[in-house]
């Protein structure tokens, strides 16, 4: 029987999933391959990791929709998402200021806290392993 809780980290789990897979389908049909690539590399970033940020964002979302390995997913997004509040830092709090401020991205970061400690909630394909494995 599922409880409330249940619930909320479903609609947490899912909701941040599709959110990932648009972000890193954004950077593969916007932005491109090679200007998301270009980006990166004008932060002063090796360009292989716009590589690995598209496919954690485009894997790790398909994995959080679907309940797979969720608690392990969020932790490993987070690296992600502290990234992004790192680049969008400069730009102010307000996520719409020019550029993007950091808000978004670490109120996302947060989130996935939340995830990994509630685990896949309902209707997922994979259960997350039970919430003392994080001890």
């Amino acid at each position: 029987m599922s409880t409330n809780t249940d619930y909320a980290a479903l609609a947490l789990r899912v909701s941040s999933g599709v959110l990932f897979i648009a972000h890193g389908l954004m950077k593969v049909f916007v932005f491109t391959i090679p200007g998301t690539v270009g980006y990166f590399e004008s932060l002063g970033l090796p360009g292989f990791l716009a590589y690995l940020t598209i496919a954690a964002e485009v894997a790790g979302g398909l994995a959080l929709v679907l309940g797979v390995a969720t608690r392990a997913v969020a932790l490993a997004l987070i690296p992600v998402l502290l990234g992004a509040v790192w680049v969008h830092s400069g730009n102010g709090w307000v996520f719409s200021s020019e550029g993007g401020g950091w808000e978004f991205p670490l109120f996302w970061a947060v989130t996935q806290v939340a995830i990994a400690l509630l685990g896949s909630g309902a209707y997922a394909l994979k259960p997350s392993a039970p919430q003392a494995a994080l001890a």
